[in-house]
């Protein structure tokens, strides 16, 4: 397999869970303003849509999406038990979470990356965003992931995602329990070697 990403991106989160799953891969880094991969190849010819991440399969198919890729992935080692089991109730607060991330935190960061969005438009982000800081950190005041006792496929994608915070003037120490978590989800093995090899350390 092989994971196109782009260093500080949400493709870490699937990169994490690859090497969560201990699963074979190697990674092509994308210049997402180019739309150029690492080998001069152009991306869209890969990856119509442009962005990353994207998995390309053993067997030529790509997958894009990175709350797909991540589930696909867990899915591929029952064993590591990175996601409950298809069918179960767990499954669907797996679904849940991830689903979360994406529309109330991954959409709301976004603005706040670009020079072309209006301020006002910014504080609004920012405050979404403080208000779904405090709702985890009540969470996570409970337990240690996001499912309970276990790491999951949802904890390397908020992970990803709380990582951009000190970008645009969030402070995690303002949470403290949200802070601990993402002190402690940086401390796995798996996680570490992903934020070394793509240069984030």
């Amino acid at each position: 397999m092989k994971l196109f990403c782009t260093p500080g991106t949400c493709s870490l989160s699937p990169h994490i869970i690859l090497r969560e799953a201990g699963l074979d891969f190697t990674l092509e880094n994308v210049d997402l303003a180019q739309k150029k991969t690492e080998s001069g190849a152009d991306y869209r010819t890969i990856a119509p849509k442009g962005q990353v991440p994207a998995l390309l399969l053993d067997n030529g198919a790509l997958l894009t999406e990175g709350v797909v890729i991540v589930q696909y992935l867990a899915d591929q080692v029952p064993s590591r038990k990175l996601i409950p089991p298809a069918g179960s109730l767990s499954r669907y607060h797996a679904i849940e979470w991830l689903n979360f991330i994406a529309t109330e935190l991954h959409q709301q960061f976004a603005p706040l990356f670009s020079a072309a969005t209006p301020a006002a438009y910014q504080t609004i982000c920012r405050q979404k965003l403080a208000k779904q800081f405090h709702y985890l950190a009540a969470e996570l005041k409970q337990q240690p992931f996001l499912l309970g006792n276990r790491f999951s496929v949802a904890d390397a994608y908020l992970f990803t995602v709380l990582g951009w915070a000190k970008h645009v003037q969030l402070d995690l120490a303002d949470y403290p329990p949200l802070a601990a978590y993402y002190q402690r989800i940086a401390a796995r093995p798996a996680v570490d070697a992903a934020l070394q090899a793509e240069g984030l350390l």
